[in-house]
């Protein structure tokens, strides 16, 4: 059973967790938004859906309670559940605020509502707010832009899509994925918060199961074709290593 995620939740000194209401399949109890930081204007890591009424009250009632502002937005990836309430937040804010993410050359980035400029982020690159020094790592696999962020105040690891809380992710490139997790174990994280699903507390583990696991798939996917022959679709292959409806397998 999904564990149950609070709307609002402060998991450390630096960071708040504010839930969007977007659950699904794919999403799981919903996309996990980010406050980082301890000072007055602070980072917010993903912005969730678009016109997502719900979550832009809790994220106003958070930065009220707190009294604090945005000084930074920065996306994981293109996918609409992480970029798609760029526009809203930026909307809503009093002051300005700077919004990043890595460049996607294919398909290319598209431009933000209301000429919202988007800034490019580089690997290794620092984004630094009170409190808070986040260094962006380049991981594509679940998408060719997607990034994580090592909080290096705390040795913990903001994961996107690349390692969720429960389950295991899709990806776009199975060899740049599997690379992107060996660079994830190599960096030990002592804390992981993914871009869905609950804190990852002992993210080791979790990480060599995430390669374990592809692994596997991928001898299986050789026996088949060993035993079956070559002339299958990659349909087929589905249909025999995977237990669950093809139909349910996200693809995208």
């Amino acid at each position: 059973m999904a564990a149950t995620i609070p709307s609002v939740s402060r998991l450390s000194s630096r960071i708040i967790r504010v839930l969007c209401c977007n659950p699904g399949p794919m999403t799981l109890q919903g996309t996990n938004t980010y406050i980082i930081g301890t000072g007055e204007r602070r980072i917010l890591l993903d912005a969730g859906e678009q016109n997502d009424i719900q979550y832009m009250k809790r994220l106003e009632k958070v930065l009220k309670e707190e009294n604090i502002d945005l000084e930074h937005i920065i996306v994981t990836h293109w996918h609409h559940d992480h970029i798609g309430g760029v526009h809203d937040v930026v909307s809503r804010l009093d002051n300005g605020c700077t919004v990043w993410k890595f460049k996607c050359i294919d398909p290319p980035d598209l431009p933000l509502p209301n000429n919202i400029l988007l800034n490019y982020l580089k690997d290794g690159e620092e984004i630094r707010t009170e409190g808070a020094t986040l260094r962006v790592i380049h991981t594509p696999g679940h998408t060719k832009d997607h990034i994580v962020l090592s909080l290096l105040e705390e040795n913990c690891l903001f994961s996107g899509d690349c390692i969720l809380g429960e389950g295991t992710a899709v990806f776009e490139d199975l060899y740049d994925y599997m690379n992107s997790l060996q660079r994830i174990l190599e960096l030990k994280p002592t804390c992981m918060y993914p871009g869905h699903g609950p804190v990852v507390e002992d993210p080791l583990p979790k990480i060599e199961y995430y390669i374990n696991h592809r692994n596997k798939r991928e001898e299986e996917i050789v026996r088949v074709l060993k035993e079956k022959g070559t002339k299958m679709s990659e349909m087929d292959i589905v249909k025999i290593i995977y237990t669950v409806s093809v139909f349910l397998i996200p693809i995208y």
